[in-house]
């Protein structure tokens, strides 16, 4: 695995926030604060820091595929299998997807499965899975 990211990004109610990434996504917790809580997410670092929701928060889209993904977001590569199981976790959990699990790409290069969903703050969230991990940056 290469060397684990840290990111840092802001929630407007931690606690609505910290159950959300511990429970309904299963990461582990570790240091917290009243402020902020990290979490192991998936091998990195996710921190999740409070910041007072702002008003003129608009938010935005862009076309992929037909379909509206979320700008910005953030998530992590998986492996093919872990990608359809965290996928079937997250439907018995009732996640509301921007997004369904797809295939992109099928039978192709880069062929891909991928998600959308936000939490509970507002932050827009991509998993995503290579079938040939090896075409991670194919053109």
């Amino acid at each position: 695995m290469p060397a684990p990211f840290h990111l840092a990004i802001p929630v407007d109610d931690v606690a609505k926030a910290r159950t959300f990434y511990r429970d309904t996504l299963a990461m582990h917790e570790g240091r917290s604060s009243e402020e902020w809580v990290d979490f192991d997410f998936f091998g990195h670092q996710l921190v999740i820091h409070h910041k007072p929701k702002d008003a003129n928060t608009s938010a935005h889209h862009n076309a992929v595929d037909g379909k509206a993904v979320p700008v910005p977001h953030f998530g992590v590569v998986l492996e093919w299998q872990q990608f359809h199981d965290f996928a079937e976790n997250l439907k018995q959990k009732n996640i509301d997807f921007v997004i369904e699990p797809y295939i992109r790409f099928e039978g192709k290069v880069g062929e891909q499965a991928t998600m959308f969903f936000y939490d509970p703050c507002g932050n827009a969230l991509e998993f995503k899975s290579f079938k040939d991990m090896s075409q991670l940056f194919a053109s």
